[in-house]
């Protein structure tokens, strides 16, 4: 039996300002008077739109309009529910050994050519042995990452709890897992993925069990081909890792922003990889422009206001690693290797990502600007070689000195950087404490640094000793 949807809206926007939205009540005040259990489906449907979550005894009542608060996101590893997902698919594909003999075999040298085609940065083609792999070797850290880059927006209040969500891309569903994780319970998710390729296969499965307030929908057509005006206004549109399969990812993006509100955010991830970080930032500095609308809202801020950044942009974020779960350690351990060939080939246990946040209406995470009657701007370094400066700057890399014996080196920048530029930390010392402890994409204030070039890697080297002081401006 059908129901009549705008009598329904109708009669629940009436009974919600009053009392919880019962379907064995509702049904009274529809025409034709159809089941209680037919009007709770048809609620459900609308609940979004009404802005109503699902109790447990099935009554609807207003949505929490406050903010998500962060979670305290640390996974140690990808949650057992979802490994057992992953491994149930395996089982059902390849069989209860499904690691070793040729099916064993065949994954290895799917997950050897996925990761030969994305670090050669050729195209890449999804069929479902493909997408097992997949989701096999990246869904823990994709799921880890994401959580770490809601933080961002969290803990500053910008993250809905009632929100509807485009994920362009959506892969086997990593990122779509690490969201769900990361919401409350009473958090209301329109989620929408898009994506064409037999991942959504996989996908479907990981999303089979939602809970009530988590309205999912598939969409099995190219990023291109689907309207990102079609599922409404838009609270946030991610790009979990596929901006470097896009033929046009700029325009793209484009769109897909025109599709947020006013308040909203697009992410953008992407492995830490050469190829497909400095490919986000590519994007990303496509659509910022000084005279635009759409701002960074972080990790890589512009600090110098009209200026913008033209370095190579390799910057990328680093967290704890994860457990490595079982069924990469199961076809990890059934591989043959040569008997110099150290185990870990299959295990993906880094979390490393580049990401950047952008925005619509102009937000900045940290507001704070340099001057030039204080700081140095790091697009006239090449002025000032073994000149002592003082520098306002965005904390840009974990340490990425070779080994723990080397002067500390850290990756900065300022927004107006035309080659990168390097914090090494020759001389540690109370003064300039905060360089190793801030965290990537906080706002540091340098004085005191030193200006050398590096002909070996092309950069600048702002050299810390023990008497240069770094404090945090903004974390």
């Amino acid at each position: 039996m059908s129901v009549d949807r705008e009598a329904l809206r109708d009669t629940a926007k009436y009974l919600r300002n009053a009392r919880p939205v019962d379907p064995d009540e509702v049904y009274e005040y529809l025409p034709d008077q159809p089941h209680p259990a037919v009007v709770r489906t048809a609620l459900r449907e609308e609940a979004f739109d009404l802005g109503l979550v699902e109790r447990e005894d099935g009554t609807f009542v207003p949505a929490n309009d406050d903010p998500v608060d962060p979670p305290g996101w640390s996974p140690e590893g990808l949650p057992a529910e979802h490994a057992e997902t992953i491994e149930d698919l395996l089982f059902e594909a390849y069989g209860l050994d499904w690691h070793e003999g040729e099916s064993g075999d065949a994954l290895r040298e799917t997950v050897d050519r996925l990761k030969e085609d994305y670090y050669r940065g050729r195209p890449v083609e999804y069929d479902s042995d493909a997408a097992l792999a997949y989701a096999l070797y990246h869904q823990p850290d994709f799921y880890a990452a994401l959580g770490y880059v809601l933080d961002r927006l969290a803990d500053r209040g910008l993250l809905p709890r009632t929100l509807r969500v485009l994920d362009v891309g959506a892969g086997t569903g990593g990122p779509a897992l690490g969201l769900l994780d990361y919401l409350p319970d009473d958090a209301l998710l329109d989620y929408h993925a898009i994506e064409p390729s037999a991942n959504a296969d996989v996908l479907a499965d990981v999303l089979s069990e939602t809970r009530p307030n988590v309205h999912t929908t598939i969409h099995r057509e190219t990023a291109e081909a689907f309207d990102p005006g079609a599922a409404g206004e838009v609270d946030l549109v991610l790009f979990g890792n596929v901006l470097s399969e896009l033929d046009d990812p700029e325009a793209v993006v484009s769109d897909y922003l025109d599709a947020l509100g006013d308040d909203g955010s697009c992410v953008l991830l992407a492995p830490a990889d050469l190829n497909t970080s400095t490919e986000l930032r590519r994007v990303e500095r496509a659509l910022v422009r000084p005279d635009g609308d759409v701002s960074v809202y972080a990790p890589d801020l512009r600090l110098w206001p009209g200026a913008a950044p033209s370095d190579r942009g390799w910057s990328f974020e680093v967290r704890a690693d994860l457990a490595v779960p079982s069924f990469q350690r199961k076809l990890d351990d059934a591989a043959t290797r040569a008997y110099d060939e150290e185990p870990g080939t299959y295990v993906n246990a880094d979390v490393k990502f580049s990401w950047a946040i952008l925005r619509p209406d102009g937000e900045r995470r940290h507001p704070v600007v340099a001057g030039a009657e204080r700081h140095h701007r790091m697009a006239d370094s090449e002025d000032h070689v073994t000149d002592r400066v003082n520098l306002l700057c965005v904390k840009l890399s974990a340490n990425l000195a070779p080994d723990d014996d080397a002067n500390p080196l850290f990756k900065v920048g300022d927004g107006s950087e035309r080659l990168e530029h390097y914090l090494v930390l020759t001389g540690e010392s109370s003064l300039n404490r905060d360089l190793r402890e801030a965290p990537y994409g906080a706002v540091l204030s340098v004085e005191n640094v030193l200006i050398l070039w590096n002909d070996d890697e092309g950069a600048y080297n702002l050299v810390c000793g023990k008497e240069t002081v770094v404090d945090l401006v903004a974390a």
